[in-house]
């Protein structure tokens, strides 16, 4: 009885040794690719001008990562996602570009695209010549896992004025009111709530708010006729800062009362809330 049970786990074992050999047979393992080659039409300075804005500006190409695993090659679609920095950043500046394509090989862009990116994402400076690389990344489905990293295309770029996409105020000065403040809501707020002017389009102040509370942003002292404020009153989704516009309703501070840096950016019509 003794020898009939050994031979039955005997067997049992060697059935599911040959059933595991079969999974790892059948397994389909991931075997990477080859990293995209990125090409453009053209090399070294990338011509941007406000009177030939809406002609061709550059284009580019790239090859197929062909992703393969161990059952052949991917039929799965493959993304892509151009980005555009600085030079010396390494695509780390949380302001660069990333585009995304889906799944074509190839991105032609217009003087005026480009120099949108330039002046509203990376927010360089107009006409001054910056250095700027791209790169593009390919991955299936977006997993980490499968990303690869074309090559780096090297540029120069002047970056043109443009209109702003908020006209900044005639009075050429800002000013912070609302309960998120110490004098809560006033048309004539202490020096204290006033923003410095670091351009036209630029302005910046330091102050201490009351969580949870709102304000929004004066442009002439002793009125309430000229304000810039957010589209809906009070969003949480712009705490932090995001998209303002002329008028509006009121902007609700950060969950956690304390000093802030607030910047006013009318060039890109976004203004940002950073805790100091």
């Amino acid at each position: 009885m003794k020898n009939i049970l050994k031979m039955f786990v005997g067997f049992c074992l060697v059935a599911v040794a040959i059933s595991s050999c079969k999974k790892d047979e059948n397994r389909i393992v991931f075997q990477k690719g080859s990293a995209p080659v990125l090409t453009a039409n053209r090399s070294a300075t990338i011509p941007l001008s406000f009177i030939t804005a809406d002609n061709p500006a550059i284009a580019f190409t790239w090859t197929n990562p062909d992703y393969k695993f161990t059952t052949g090659v991917s039929s799965q679609d493959v993304t892509y996602l151009l980005e555009i920095d600085t030079t010396g950043a390494n695509f780390t500046n949380p302001k660069r570009k990333q585009l995304s394509i889906g799944n074509e090989l190839s991105q032609a862009f217009t003087q005026s695209q480009i120099n949108d990116y330039l002046l509203n994402q990376l927010e360089l400076t107009a006409a001054r010549p910056h250095n700027i690389e791209l790169r593009v990344k390919s991955s299936l489905a977006g997993s980490a896992a499968t990303e690869l990293f074309s090559n780096v295309l090297k540029f120069t770029v002047t970056p043109y004025a443009i209109p702003p996409k908020i006209t900044p105020p005639a009075s050429g000065e800002l000013y912070i009111t609302g309960d998120a403040l110490a004098s809560s809501w006033v048309n004539n707020p202490p020096v204290s709530q006033k923003f410095t002017r670091i351009s036209n389009t630029f302005y910046t102040l330091n102050v201490q708010l009351t969580g949870g509370k709102s304000y929004t942003f004066l442009a002439n002292f002793g009125s309430w006729d000229f304000k810039y404020s957010i589209k809906d009153k009070n969003d949480p989704a712009l705490k932090d800062g995001g998209d303002f516009q002329w008028g509006g309703e009121d902007i609700l501070a950060p969950d956690a009362s304390g000093n802030y840096k607030i910047d006013v950016n009318f060039q890109t019509g976004k203004f940002s809330v950073t805790k100091i």
